[in-house]
């Protein structure tokens, strides 16, 4: 339907970036307005449906990042860091709504997206799904109640190809945790224990992550004291969760006016 708004998909070869393809081509909400991969990668050039082993889907994918966006509303971005910041100074000159879900960003990187943002809409989440996001704000809550006698660890588990470490979902309930505890995670966070360590420092943050086959997704937070546990958990069996926000986001986004937001403004629990 071209009545609708098109959306470009980044990073089309990858896990996230077909299921995000197959979703928008499965939308009455939007259409498929291109599809991008690097230079020189093999489905450079070929119809995207039929490098996807499918059916053709009249989309060739292509490199020309400046071209493509010229022709689309929005682009979905589940990429690599680098990328996701070329991609938003591009997305900024065409005016076209930037829904980002890549994770592994620094502070500096993130902090760069301010000047795009000032041209366009930037939607960025470490996770774009509703049950992640509610957890975020039990966990802000959770916090919040319990002193520092709870300590707080993040545990995440993902498949055995993911690069970046901990998840950005774990540090976006990182971040929650801190909030509820009055300060910020930079002042908390233990992210890395091996020998011999000490004891756990009082009111730190501490990160777990697990890799291993095809785990999509888990996340629990658990608030341990002396006699008692608590534990706050979400459990992902379908990357079509991601897929189903991102392009909530991208329908939302398209009535904002510039600026940066999150998932939280999306669904309105901000």
């Amino acid at each position: 339907m071209t009545d609708t708004p098109g959306i470009v998909v980044t990073g089309a070869s990858g896990r996230m970036g077909q299921m995000l393809i197959r979703h928008v081509m499965a939308s009455d909400h939007a259409h498929l307005a291109g599809v991008l991969e690097r230079p020189g990668h093999d489905w450079v050039g070929q119809d995207i449906g039929v490098a996807m082993g499918g059916a053709k889907a009249g989309v060739v994918v292509s490199d020309q990042t400046e071209q493509v966006f010229a022709q689309a509303d929005a682009v979905i971005d589940f990429t690599a860091p680098a990328a996701t910041l070329a991609f938003a100074e591009m997305a900024a000159q065409a005016g076209v709504v930037h829904v980002i879900g890549t994770t592994g960003m620094s502070d500096d990187q993130i902090a760069r997206l301010a000047s795009a943002a000032r041209e366009t809409v930037i939607v960025r989440a470490g996770n774009m799904s509703l049950g992640v996001n509610l957890l975020m704000q039990l966990t802000r809550k959770v916090a919040a109640a319990l002193d520092e006698d709870f300590d707080i660890e993040v545990i995440e588990s993902h498949h055995n190809q993911k690069v970046d470490a901990p998840s950005g979902t774990a540090l976006m309930l990182g971040e929650a945790a801190a909030e509820g505890r009055g300060t910020t995670l930079a002042e908390v966070a233990d992210r890395g224990r091996d020998g011999i360590t000490g004891a756990r420092k009082r009111g730190d943050i501490g990160f777990t992550a697990i890799r291993g086959g095809d785990i999509v997704g888990e996340h629990d937070v658990m608030f341990a004291a002396p006699g008692e546990r608590i534990v706050l958990r979400h459990v992902a069996t379908d990357r079509a969760i991601y897929a189903r926000g991102a392009l909530k986001a991208v329908l939302w986004g398209l009535k904002q006016a510039p600026g940066e937001y999150d998932m939280l403004d999306v669904l309105g629990l901000s």
